[in-house]
């Protein structure tokens, strides 16, 4: 909005107040907004006028226009005024150098209440003490914050220069449908009743990814969409049940071509939305080495404190925990947590349990003393030459801490992976101004689920395997690597894509591995295998997180910071109460009734 387009009746804003300062001196000046408070010192009163810009100070004196003055011993937090007045300078020694406006003031000449307020149930202020459900409750008035305006207008800045970095790029933005078939492959979906066909459903999209597929057989070659994707699954701090992604897809392209436009974009967005150039190519790490080093796919690479291989070294150690899990194809694996030796008793015994909780049947310590001896329960189960082992590979130092964990090379990576992120924070040992990007590479193709007994896909069941690694889909189905990626951010993933399957018969192999019969690939993805008989082109895509991105962006630690309308962890809008039960009515009319 441009600052001449806003009025009421016979008012006209002529400029926000936040944009003020000595360039306008002398200019009378009409601006708009919630006085944020009041001051009344004897014959001048003082208000501090918000709006979206910023804060303006208005002088009230009863010698300019007294009248006014009377008025504006009514205004409370809150209120809505117009001002009409002279920008004026302030004295010296009242001037707030950490305002835009804040050498000069405005005095009032004319005003009007546009509109009374209730008192707030919380103060409109960054500091504010409210807890988070009040504040969701009144969003409307979190919203006035300026930290969360701040938000907002990062949120408009970050898609706008998405859009005009992609436009430049020969994409096409193209909006693909919200109501669609349901294909539970992953998440839950979110079901749609129909009323025009009793008994059927459409299903909110958890990605646009057929459609986008579609596209490209299609013939756009080039495609994106900023779009509003629905998953109904538990939540967290980075998660929500309605999220938006940067969606995008292109033919005749391989994995470094989407590299390159995924870098360049984020080049632009970072540099324009947060003043930092990024370096470019992003590092290349593949998956077995982030597991085997950092314990997950999405590492945190601003801190060491990797994970070190112990299993070579232990494998006739007397240990028994060690070695009965070496016994049956388990791994020992320990990680070195600098100076901190000192742990308690009870913070050894709450990293144990922390260690239980992701899988593991304990954790094992060992203190390395001032002296440069150990000091542990298990000490006494190794021979010399095997601690002395354990102290050369691990890099042990007077004042370290050792942990270690033995069991199924899963478990033990999940578990010295979380206690390493946990730690890595606690201790301070992470650099929050660096930003450390790259991508993950050489996924598995498929993995096993024990619990549901088949294979699953590690991405989805439309990501092409390695070229070279077809044949051997058959026979060792666990050996092939897919044409995926991840692009991991500070031990966040803000983005997944890969390579598509664009031949028919390759996509039944895959459905046929992951236990889909024919008869419910037709049924689930009939238009999909129809459409890849029609000349579809190789193609490939991915999609980024738009909230997660912003995020971190926005240096906040909850998504919810960055979205205008949030829901809570147990997926609840406070604001409108819902979801809420419906009328008999409806229901009838959907064909629907509620146990």
């Amino acid at each position: 909005m441009d600052d001449k387009t806003a009025s009421r009746g016979e008012w006209r804003r002529s400029h926000f107040g936040g944009h003020l300062c000595l360039r306008q001196l002398g200019k009378q000046v009409t601006v708009m907004g919630w006085v944020q408070r009041r001051r009344d010192h004897g014959g001048l009163i003082f208000i501090d006028l918000r709006d979206r810009s910023g804060l303006v100070q208005v002088v009230f004196s009863p010698q300019v226009n007294a009248a006014v003055h009377r008025l504006a011993h009514e205004l409370r937090a809150e209120y809505v005024v117009a001002v009409e007045g002279v920008v004026s300078k302030r004295p010296e020694e009242t001037a707030n150098p950490k305002l835009p406006s804040g050498e000069i003031e405005i005095q009032a000449r004319r005003m009007e209440i546009l509109n009374t307020s209730k008192t707030p149930p919380f103060e409109i202020q960054d500091d504010t003490e409210a807890g988070e459900d009040i504040r969701l409750r009144y969003r409307y008035l979190d919203l006035r914050r300026p930290l969360l305006q701040e938000k907002l207008h990062l949120r408009h800045l970050a898609c706008q220069t998405i859009r005009n970095f992609l436009n430049r790029n020969g994409f096409w933005e193209i909006e693909t449908p919200v109501l669609t078939k349901s294909t539970p492959e992953g998440a839950r979906d979110y079901l749609v009743p129909s009323r025009l066909n009793p008994g059927s459903f459409y299903a909110l999209p958890q990605s646009p990814q057929l459609f986008k597929q579609l596209l490209m057989v299609a013939g756009v070659e080039r495609y994106f969409q900023i779009v509003k994707c629905f998953r109904d699954e538990d939540l967290r701090a980075n998660r929500q049940p309605e999220f938006t992604q940067i969606d995008m897809e292109l033919s005749f392209v391989r994995e470094e071509d989407i590299f390159a436009i995924v870098e360049g974009m984020l080049k632009e967005l970072f540099s324009r939305c947060r003043g930092i150039e990024l370096k470019t190519p992003f590092p290349r790490l593949g998956y077995q080495e982030a597991m085997r080093r950092f314990g997950t796919d999405k590492p945190d690479t601003r801190f060491g404190m990797e994970l070190v291989d112990l299993s070579p070294l232990l494998q006739e150690c007397r240990f028994q925990v060690f070695a009965g899990a070496l016994a049956k194809g388990g791994q020992v694996k320990g990680i070195r947590v600098p100076d901190c030796a000192d742990f308690s008793r009870r913070e050894l015994d709450e990293l144990t349990e922390s260690a239980k909780t992701y899988g593991a049947r304990g954790l094992a310590w060992i203190k390395v003393r001032a002296d440069g001896q150990f000091s542990s329960p298990i000490e006494k189960f190794f021979r010399a030459e095997e601690l002395a082992g354990i102290r050369e590979i691990l890099k042990a130092r007077p004042g370290d801490l050792l942990l270690f964990v033995a069991d199924k090379p899963a478990v033990v990576a999940r578990t010295l992976g979380e206690l390493r992120n946990r730690l890595g924070k606690r201790l301070n040992l992470i650099d929050e101004e660096k930003l450390n990007l790259l991508w993950i590479v050489d996924f598995p193709l498929l993995e096993y689920s024990e619990q549901e007994k088949r294979w699953q896909a590690c991405h989805h069941p439309f990501t092409a395997p390695r070229e070279s690694e077809l044949r051997i889909l058959a026979e060792n189905p666990q050996k092939a690597r897919a044409r995926a990626y991840d692009l991991v951010l500070n031990g966040e993933e803000i983005g997944g894509g890969s390579i598509r399957i664009h031949q028919k018969a390759v996509q039944e192999k895959m459905f046929e591995l992951l236990g889909i019969s024919r008869e419910q690939a037709q049924a689930k993805f009939g238009f999909l295998l129809e459409a890849l008989e029609y000349g579809a082109p190789p193609h490939g895509g991915i999609a980024l997180g738009l909230d997660r991105l912003l995020m971190i962006l926005g240096g906040t630690d909850s998504i919810r910071e960055v979205i205008a309308f949030p829901k809570t962890q147990k997926g609840a809008c406070l604001l409108t109460a819902s979801p809420a039960a419906v009328d008999k009515k409806q229901l009838e009319e959907l064909h629907l009734r509620v146990f």
